[in-house]
């Protein structure tokens, strides 16, 4: 198998491919063809660099052409595709170098200083930045066969429980889309797809273009922040057909903007949390359409949604996809793997080559650690995570992450982190903090601690609330007791 032979140069290559919109404000429609003939080109670059099969190429792209066309080469030649977002930090850059060591990082040009500040402990990395003429300029590598086991696409984890994890997704898992993008996003062949979520993303890169492809349908590459008015116009004015939002984005644009009538739209989709029954009624009051929602995970891709042709249950995640098993066990969502065609390998160690990572058993449980309830149809709710990671705005935080980052401040003793719950973002990030002798707190040190972990971590971890406490609550095994501190904004 080869997702670039057999799934992108096997299209009409007079079909569109890709609408692409930069941040100048420059519009370019890609055909099948000439993708196919840019990722060939692209391919001939990444083995100029050295890049052979089963070596890691991390991007630091944004929402523009060369993300796809470096993914899409990297499937051509068996290469190990590492997407990363802009919005990663030189110490989060770093960790990853470490953990995956790639033999090529392709680098947004505005990206550069960052990677640079990253790269101190990975000198010998070559580099490739974008955008680069000559990159499409390069005579084709051979697209090889592959096996479905063979490594390609590498993904980190939000890191609940500790520093985040590479999630190892082997060839299987790009064919494999064709079960959630034909059952849950739905694209009819020659339709525009709009996954706003940034490169880097588990869902961008399967929703951006992998399920639109696979469908016959397009995709749109907007590379610029969200701005709910502006997305409401583009929407309109590229008749984007299926939209796939953050449920932040669908509830931000029903409260802040005009939801006037946008008749192209043929399907919503959201995933990543619940949206609240008043988002949902605007929505279809202007749509005609029911936001559907679904839930995956880092390591098994889309396991749950509200499938079209039916209505969406409010604030359901929806039932199984179409033969996929799972079950509850003591309010816990379980998993059958061997019935997930998006399931992962495993998880990379660090240094480690993604070609020889222990496998995850296919026959053994998944436990997802979300704590799910089901109502007598089947439909699936979500209820809290089991390891206290954060939903925010569709992002999955670790709370290891902040505390580590706001530990390395001078002024911090102690600090937990957790969810406090948020009318537009669902939870946002709520920090509680001991000082060190001889500070003092005030909004003064909670600003300068929130703008520390912005330059430590990734600007969306921040914490948005910052609390200061003589102590933590802990067990009497000496953890910190995060219930406790959560039930005092729950209750």
């Amino acid at each position: 198998m080869n997702f670039a032979r057999d799934v992108v140069a096997a299209q009409d290559p007079a079909a569109r491919a890709l609408v692409e919109l930069t941040r100048g404000g420059d519009r370019r429609a890609w055909t099948f063809g000439e993708v196919d003939e840019a990722a060939a080109a692209v391919s001939g670059a990444l083995a100029a660099h050295g890049v052979r099969r089963g070596d890691v190429v991390l991007t630091l792209i944004g929402n523009r052409a060369e993300w796809v066309l470096t993914l899409v080469a990297c499937f051509r030649i068996g290469a190990v595709a590492l997407p990363c977002t802009e919005q990663l930090r030189p110490a989060d850059l770093a960790a990853r170098l470490r953990a995956t060591r790639p033999r090529l990082v392709v680098c947004d040009e505005r990206d550069r200083a960052t990677l640079e500040a990253a790269l101190a402990d990975a000198p010998d990395t070559a580099v490739l930045t974008v955008p680069d003429p000559a990159l499409l300029r390069q005579p084709p590598a051979p697209a090889v066969d592959l096996d479905p086991e063979d490594p390609a696409l590498l993904t980190f984890t939000s890191g609940s429980t500790g520093a985040p994890k590479a999630v190892v997704h082997v060839q299987r898992y790009l064919t494999g889309q064709r079960l959630q993008a034909g059952s849950w996003l739905a694209p009819e062949p020659g339709q525009l797809v709009w996954c706003t979520a940034a490169s880097g993303w588990s869902k961008s890169a399967r929703n951006a273009f992998i399920a639109p492809w696979l469908r016959g349908a397009a995709g749109l590459l907007h590379d610029a922040r969200f701005d709910p008015d502006e997305r409401l116009e583009l929407v309109a004015r590229e008749r984007v057909d299926v939209l796939c939002m953050a449920p932040t984005e669908y509830r931000i644009i029903a409260k802040r903007s005009e939801l006037g009538a946008l008749p192209s739209l043929s399907g919503l989709v959201a995933a990543g949390e619940a949206l609240n029954p008043e988002v949902l009624a605007a929505w279809r009051a202007a749509t005609g359409l029911d936001v559907r929602d679904g839930f995956g995970q880092t390591e098994t891709g889309q396991l749950t949604g509200n499938l079209p042709g039916s209505p969406a249950r409010p604030g359901s995640m929806g039932r199984p996809l179409p033969g996929v098993r799972l079950w509850i066990d003591d309010g816990e969502l379980v998993v059958d793997p061997a019935t997930v065609p998006t399931f992962f390998r495993g998880y990379l160690p660090d240094g480690g080559t993604p070609a020889v990572t222990p496998a995850h058993p296919r026959d053994r449980p998944w436990r997802t650690g979300d704590r799910v309830r089901q109502d007598e149809e089947g439909f699936l709710y979500f209820e809290s995570r089991a390891d206290d990671v954060i939903v925010s705005s569709g992002y999955r935080i670790g709370p290891f992450e902040v505390e580590s980052a706001l530990l390395e401040h001078p002024a911090v003793a102690e600090a937990a982190v957790v969810a406090a719950p948020d009318a537009d973002r669902g939870s946002v990030v709520r920090a509680v903090v001991v000082l060190r002798g001889g500070h003092v707190p005030g909004d003064a040190l909670a600003a300068e601690l929130q703008d520390h972990v912005k330059r430590v971590t990734a600007p969306y971890k921040y914490p948005r609330i910052v609390e200061f406490r003589d102590a933590l609550p802990l067990t009497a095994s000496g953890k910190v007791r995060r219930a406790a501190l959560r039930a005092e904004r729950d209750g």
